[in-house]
């Protein structure tokens, strides 16, 4: 076998996953501004998150009826960890949140906390070590977070919900991420898993508080269907595995800090929301901060 066809099959996953992160921050970035639409609507964040998980649970039935509701060999802390992080607990807190939080300001809050609570996870828990290059990464990450932040506060009251619920949903993904990681499962069986336990959640939420589904338009029914139950719920979290999977926990939450500059764009865009020169700025340092913190450019300098 020569070095170049050994070259390209250490490649390919490598790519992969950074086509599956890159995947995931499109969506999740349309996911904020979809959201942010339905606080002018009589949807609540149950009725969402029926749609959210129910979607993907019915897709992915044969997945999770041959895997079992409780796989083999996965410790049960681990299946709550995933659960609680990626479906209903933070569905439910980032939905709400967004609701009452502009979405450039709602990107900022949790898709740039997102890496840096991996990365702290990483640390603390599983002694991961960063190189220099990852942690000028994570500083440029934090440099445009703040720069959207201040830009934020100083032109739109946040309110107390997007500060407190947002980071800690964050935390939540974050947490998802590494135990995703050690789970064993692949990226197909954890999505229907999460999938069908979280819709059984807002099922049961449904009954206890109600749903107004049935007096919605089907029109906005359709364009969260899109949104939230194909893209959010199917798409993005089988491409976030499989970044997870290829690049480790810490690198694929690292790309989630482009959703911030896509969020700001797309609120200016689609929602109306100013766009200034310190947006441009946070977009171009988040942007340098992500090459960074990926550890491709440190790859790139070990191979000369």
């Amino acid at each position: 076998m020569t070095a170049l066809s050994l070259s390209t099959r250490k490649a390919t996953p490598t790519m992969v996953g950074y086509a599956g992160a890159i995947v995931t921050v499109l969506i999740w970035a349309n996911w904020i501004l979809a959201t942010r639409h339905t606080a002018e609507t009589q949807m609540g964040t149950i009725d969402l998150g029926l749609i959210r998980y129910g979607v993907p649970a019915l897709v992915l039935a044969p997945v999770w009826w041959r895997t079992g509701l409780l796989p083999k060999g996965v410790p049960l802390k681990l299946l709550a960890l995933m659960v609680c992080g990626s479906g209903a607990l933070f569905f439910q807190l980032t939905t709400f949140a967004i609701q009452f939080t502009p979405a450039s300001a709602a990107g900022i809050l949790l898709g740039g906390s997102m890496p840096l609570a991996a990365a702290l996870i990483g640390m603390l828990l599983f002694r991961e070590r960063l190189d220099v290059t990852r942690w000028l990464g994570l500083g440029g990450i934090v440099a445009g977070v703040v720069i959207l932040l201040a830009r934020s506060l100083y032109g739109v009251q946040i309110s107390w919900e997007g500060f407190t619920l947002l980071p800690l949903a964050a935390l939540l993904w974050a947490t998802y991420t590494h135990a995703f990681r050690r789970s064993g499962l692949s990226a197909l069986q954890s999505s229907a898993i999460i999938a069908v336990w979280s819709f059984l959640i807002h099922v049961a939420l449904a009954a206890i508080f109600g749903s107004s589904l049935a007096s919605v338009p089907l029109p906005e029914i359709g364009l969260q269907i899109v949104s939230q139950g194909l893209l959010s719920g199917l798409a993005a979290t089988l491409a976030y595995g499989l970044a997870v999977q290829a690049l480790g926990g810490t690198q694929a939450a690292a790309f989630t800090a482009i959703t911030p500059v896509l969020a700001t764009i797309g609120g200016g865009f689609l929602l109306g929301e100013e766009i200034g020169m310190a947006g441009i700025a946070a977009a171009i340092v988040t942007g340098l901060g992500v090459a960074l913190s990926t550890g491709l450019l440190a790859r790139k300098s070990a191979q000369h």
